[in-house]
């Protein structure tokens, strides 16, 4: 196939139009209203952090930033309103990436491909879980808790069936040899609430939303799952120094858009956001209540993505969780 002069002419003058309007919106951007999904209930690590940088986002780029709490279905209601969003900026999705990399492995229909239909912004940061029991648990050790498990009944809160802080609990009881019944929740919020209440006795979750009641003395912190100790919780050892060498999970928090936004919007965002959540004021405030920023490019977000995704897999083919 050949084209002669005036088709080749013409065909350039067209790719560039195409290109000149592609700049000219990304310049454009944003003129309206910015809306950032939390997939979970309010109240939980996503949520505190997307509330604080809402209002420095909203000034940096001079339009309403507006959190919008679309739970369900263990995060992947709301990630699947953004997935299938517009894809010009104007709806993203701020979540725990470690948990959107279980989703594909636990659930055997999902109506959207995580991989395939959202591409990463930015990470913002990252919260380890922490293993807590109600103040009644007779027992101040992990290795205590493991011996209990096995002479009386434990009730394991969970903020949802196939989260992240479910296969962390899978993982330590596998690892550990502990014993306890798994009671699923539809957020972090209740979960920690029928702790709290002695309805359910051991809980992991993610330090952002815990920290508060152990502060508190509602209830009690017997290990972090963080590869070294934590200067803010004293002296309290990790799950690694308590008998299970290496591990370590947490929540990573981060953002995504839907594939297909202009690579210019993109950059523009991940920018914003690492530059509101590197705010002194933000990153003290987070800090302060154990959340580590940590920021990345979106490609390495999405490596980052695809890592957990393999490592989580293998846990949940282990333990044969599934979900329909």
């Amino acid at each position: 196939m050949t084209l002669n002069r005036r088709q080749f002419v013409s065909g350039a003058a067209g790719a560039a139009l195409v290109a000149a309007g592609a700049v000219h919106a990304a310049d454009a951007w944003p003129s309206r209203p910015i809306r950032i999904v939390v997939p979970y209930p309010p109240g939980g690590s996503s949520d505190i952090i997307a509330r604080a940088i809402s209002q420095p986002l909203s000034q940096a780029l001079g339009q309403s930033v507006i959190v919008d709490n679309k739970p369900g279905a263990n995060g992947n209601l709301g990630a699947d309103m953004v997935a299938k969003a517009a894809p010009d900026g104007y709806t993203v999705l701020l979540c725990d990436v470690g948990a959107l990399a279980i989703s594909p492995s636990v659930y055997t229909r999902l109506p959207f491909d995580p991989s395939k239909d959202l591409r990463g912004v930015t990470m913002l940061a990252y919260s380890p879980h922490l293993l807590v029991v109600h103040p009644s648990v007779k027992a101040n050790t992990l290795q205590e808790l493991v011996a209990l498990s096995k002479t009386s009944d434990l009730n394991f809160a969970v903020t949802a069936t196939g989260s992240a802080p479910h296969l962390a609990g899978v993982a330590l009881e596998r690892a550990s040899g502990a014993r306890w019944t798994y009671v699923p929740y539809k957020g972090g919020v209740q979960a920690i609430q029928d702790t709290v209440g002695g309805q359910t006795q051991v809980l992991m979750n993610g330090m952002l939303a815990t920290l508060p009641h152990v502060q508190s003395g509602k209830l009690r912190l017997l290990a972090v799952s963080k590869p070294t100790r934590m200067p803010l919780v004293g002296d309290v050892p990790t799950i690694a120094e308590q008998g299970v060498p290496g591990f370590e999970s947490g929540t990573w928090q981060g953002v995504k858009a839907p594939r297909g936004t202009p690579e210019a919007v993109v950059q523009r965002l991940n920018r914003e956001f690492i530059a509101a959540i590197r705010s002194p004021e933000v990153r003290s405030r987070l800090a302060g209540q154990g959340a580590e920023v940590v920021t990345m490019t979106g490609a390495q977000e999405e490596q980052f993505f695809d890592k957990e995704r393999a490592r989580w897999a293998a846990v949940v083919r282990q333990a044969g969780i599934k979900l329909d």
